[in-house]
């Protein structure tokens, strides 16, 4: 094994600790470790790739791995997740069973684990004869979804949904993307598909600084969910706007595109600098304030406020596997009060008669339909202004059903598994409320 490749695979190796032993977040983890920058992009994309094969397929590939051992009971941290990312390539992603089993056994004797070669070769091996064939006998949804996640989401959707769910994670997210204007031309020159919403959509991969458009700001990443919230307060020209819990950034731009006035607030200024880079880029201006949202109390209310209440972002387990690993549901009783807070507090800020719009990236109802329930029956000065598939930017070329992510109170609740025929959706909740005079 070349000394790059076996770099590679040590790193994915210190990711898998991070994430599943410490529940670091995969890509803090990944932008932390302090060997990846000296690889190669080719190798970086590689180390990327199989440590979230692993992530999102960990349930199957445990139950290979159990399956193959001459004995019950797992081996330790270490040989584990050797053995994990040796299964991920024997049977997901096709790496040639020698090649795969023995960076296995080199990476062992690397590690210390040079005592557990012996397992590692046979087990992997084992994989390697009879690991495609089992995976395909699996039901892979149900054993990659924790079993918290798995309940929780059967008790809101029924069984029906939550297979949709459970089998979209299986899947990387294609490519989406938001531009400043012109989608059907930007469409042409991205070799995209045009949504009904107006987001671009290409496959996943690729060189994001090398397509047309990215060096002059003319576009930028955002999933075709994200970009529906600020779609909700129609004309927005020479307005007010906060934007809380503003970080990345995706719906400043959105925001400032369409003619606003726009204060950006985030707690975090680490997160903060990145919504200025990519404003600079995409020759964008906004006010950047990092505070407390919960707190911040300006000098007048806003026409509109939109509010992307930091959540457990379980909706977005198609781009980051690794929620699946580092959520837990203490977290999202935790998420809830400080939504609770943030959302009570963001009617103070819209001025009366404006608009207010919160959304989160999360598909705990606790965290969406539960929260707007809270806001109603507290708070008499705002009502609901039910959403319709025309306010998701309805009338661009394309086909699909917008309604489809639209329930019943008017509220956008889309779901992993909706909007198949376009290759899918984040899972996505937003509200829209009105605040009345006083």
């Amino acid at each position: 094994m070349s000394d790059a490749s076996l770099a590679a695979r040590s790193a994915a190796l210190d990711l898998l600790r991070d994430v599943l032993r410490k529940s670091i977040p995969f890509d803090d983890a990944f932008d932390a470790h302090p060997e990846l920058r000296g690889l190669d992009p080719r190798d970086r994309g590689f180390v990327r790739l199989l440590t979230a094969t692993v992530l999102r397929r960990l349930g199957q590939i445990d139950a290979l791995i159990q399956g193959s051992l001459a004995k019950p009971g797992l081996p330790k941290a270490t040989v584990h997740d050797i053995l994990r990312l040796g299964a991920a390539q024997l049977v997901f992603l096709g790496t040639p069973a020698h090649a795969a089993v023995d960076t296995a056994v080199e990476l062992a004797a690397a590690k210390g684990a040079e005592p557990y070669k012996g397992l590692i070769n046979a087990v992997l091996r084992r994989i390697g004869r009879e690991g495609a064939e089992l995976a395909a006998q699996q039901d892979a949804g149900r054993l990659n979804t924790p079993d918290w996640l798995w309940l929780a989401w059967r008790q809101a959707y029924g069984i029906g949904r939550t297979r949709g769910i459970v089998e979209a994670h299986l899947h990387e997210a294609p490519l989406d993307i938001t531009v400043k204007a012109d989608p059907a031309a930007w469409a042409d020159r991205l070799e995209a598909r045009l949504l009904p919403t107006g987001t671009l959509r290409r496959a996943a991969g690729g060189n994001l600084t090398e397509l047309p458009g990215f060096a002059e700001g003319a576009w930028w990443v955002q999933d075709l969910a994200a970009s529906l919230p600020a779609k909700l307060f129609g004309d927005l020209a020479g307005k007010r706007v906060y934007d809380l819990c503003a970080a990345p950034g995706g719906k400043t731009a959105q925001l400032v595109a369409q003619g606003a006035q726009v204060t950006a607030v985030d707690r975090s200024a680490k997160r903060l600098e990145r919504v200025r880079e990519n404003l600079a880029r995409l020759n964008l201006s906004a006010e950047v304030l990092a505070t407390d949202a919960a707190t911040w109390t300006p000098d007048q209310p806003a026409d509109a406020v939109l509010l992307d209440a930091p959540c457990s972002a379980t909706g977005a387990i198609r781009r980051h596997p690794d929620i699946l690993r580092v959520k837990t549901p203490e977290d999202i009783g935790k998420l809830a009060k400080a939504q609770s807070r943030l959302l009570a507090h963001a009617v103070d800020l819209v001025k009366p008669g404006g608009t207010l719009v919160y959304c989160t990236c999360s598909i705990q109802p606790e965290e969406g339909e539960a929260q707007i329930d809270r806001i109603l029956a507290r708070d008499k000065r705002v009502e609901r202004l039910p959403i319709t598939p025309v306010d998701l930017g309805g009338g661009h070329a394309g086909d699909g059903n917008l309604a489809e992510l639209i329930n019943e109170r008017g509220e956008v609740r889309s779901l992993p598994g909706m909007l198949g025929d376009l290759g899918g959706i984040d899972g996505f909740f937003v509200a829209r409320l009105r605040r009345l005079h006083d």
